[in-house]
């Protein structure tokens, strides 16, 4: 009696195995559907960041106002009869807003000439 109780004990761990381990296991199951949630949650911000682009080439496209506002801020252009006005920090070189000017020599500064 002790001898089949053994063996079916065996047995039952035997079949638990793949349950557990084996290649459709609830363990592989539950990494692979952790591995499905993270590719929906990259797909969702891949697709809010395809939307953004698509708006800004449909808005490049269409109006002027965005190639506008691009040329402004990263080219620094200006329209026609529009007067540019550049406030410069004390110690800043003109024509760069981030670089301090060089200490002064003996003389003092010239004024610069346009």
């Amino acid at each position: 009696m002790r001898l089949i109780t053994l063996a079916l004990a065996a047995l039952l761990l035997l079949i638990q195995y793949p349950l557990w381990l084996g290649k459709g296991g609830w363990l592989r199951v539950k990494d692979l559907e952790q591995q499905v949630d993270d590719a929906h949650a990259k797909n969702d911000e891949l697709k809010r960041r395809n939307g953004k682009l698509d708006s800004e080439v449909r808005d490049l496209k269409d109006g002027t106002g965005a190639v506008e506002e691009r040329a402004r801020y990263e080219l620094s252009m200006i329209k026609q009869n529009e007067i540019y006005v550049q406030i410069l920090h004390k110690g800043q070189i003109p024509g760069d807003g981030a670089t301090p000017a060089p200490p002064a020599a003996d003389e003092p500064a010239k004024p610069a000439r346009r």
